[in-house]
């Protein structure tokens, strides 16, 4: 509460804040507790459990783009018009998996983006990059 002095006897009319912040911080807690929480952690691939899983074989593939702009699909030498070709055949039927881009610290990126665009054009979604 307020006192004040000297004002020759009148009264003053005073808002008395205690009780609206009392009141301001149980609607607050309120609205929290009632919010809905839509909180979704990313997205993860679990593996089966049990007898159920059963491991595909899977062969990596590594393109390396060398400095001196040969391609070669894992250590076979591949021209770069023929890759589309060659990842389409290994690609065909079998079950998708990843890619892997190597490249020489000497190139642009550039011509890596070229391989990158070649895989993604014949269906493959999982490219991923390798450093030296």
């Amino acid at each position: 509460m307020a006192m004040s002095v000297g004002n020759g006897g009148k009264q003053r009319a005073e808002i008395n804040i205690t009780p609206l912040i009392d009141v301001l911080l149980v609607l607050l807690i309120i609205f929290m507790v009632i919010a809905p929480s839509n909180y979704r952690g990313l997205e993860a691939l679990i593996p089966p459990q049990g007898d159920q899983a059963k491991p595909t074989p899977q062969t990596d593939l590594v393109i390396t783009v060398r400095s001196d702009r040969t391609v070669r699909l894992n250590q076979e030498i591949v021209a770069m018009a023929d890759l589309e070709k060659r990842l389409r055949g290994i690609f065909s039927g079998g079950p998708k998996q990843v890619v892997f881009v190597r490249g020489d610290k000497d190139l642009d990126f550039r011509e890596i983006a070229e391989v990158i665009d070649i895989a993604k054009g014949v269906g493959l979604d999982r490219v991923a990059l390798m450093s030296e």
